[in-house]
């Protein structure tokens, strides 16, 4: 639905981005940053909820323009953005295009003032979604699968493996929340799954493919 239909898919998940984050933290007169935001559609919902809205992405055309309207181009390994100084920092569905997610991750804390709160969300490589659009052939390899994208379709996936798509897994995510000296994990979650399904995580294994899509939510010290 991403690449058929942007703009439901990203209204939606902004829609729900926010009811998680407000669990935890208001909205209103809040700064939030975006890290890798990709699109304005975030920055529109997040302005209608009350939010001082900041994104930076990589590339300058998916800033764009319009209500949402700080924006800074620049990489989530080294954010542009002075030390403690904004409210919420978050990152959707990130973490799987960047080599290093850990330090982007350490990124975000570093932005974030005391007390604030880090939100995280990305999707697990060995999940049936974890190599985009070209599951659920990932399974074999994920050069295999941009291989026979290209062969059904007549061009390369937008994701390509090694390059703009890495694989990330549920335990490396968990592993380095837990690991922070300056931050708690408030909630971990599959995210998309009723609350009942929560437990997965805590099966090896088994959670790197039936949690889909890992959620979590950190508070600064």
């Amino acid at each position: 639905m991403e690449q058929s239909d942007p703009d439901r898919f990203y209204t939606d998940l902004a829609d729900d981005t926010i009811s998680l984050i407000t669990r935890h933290e208001p909205l209103e007169g809040r700064v939030v940053l975006d890290v890798g935001a990709g699109s304005t559609y975030f920055g529109r919902r997040f302005v209608t909820g009350g939010a001082r809205y900041v994104a930076v992405d990589l590339d300058i055309d998916a800033l764009g323009s319009g209500p949402s309207r700080g924006a800074v181009v620049g990489r989530g390994e080294q954010l542009p953005i002075a030390d403690a100084s904004v409210d919420i920092v978050m990152a959707n569905n990130v973490m799987e295009h960047v080599p290093r997610p850990g330090v982007v991750g350490d990124e975000m804390l570093r932005v974030v003032r005391p007390g604030g709160l880090v939100f995280i969300s990305y999707t697990a490589w060995a999940s049936p979604w974890g190599g985009h659009e070209t599951s659920p052939w990932h399974w074999r390899g994920g050069r295999y699968a941009a291989r026979r994208y290209e062969q059904v379709h007549g061009h390369p996936p937008k994701n390509l493996y090694g390059e703009s798509m890495f694989p990330t897994t549920v335990a490396g995510g968990l592993r380095w929340a837990r690991a922070q000296q300056g931050a708690w994990l408030v909630e971990a979650a599959p995210r998309y799954h009723p609350d009942w399904a929560d437990s997965v995580l805590h099966v090896p294994v088994v959670r790197e493919v039936l949690s889909w899509n890992l959620m979590m939510v950190l508070r600064r010290a």
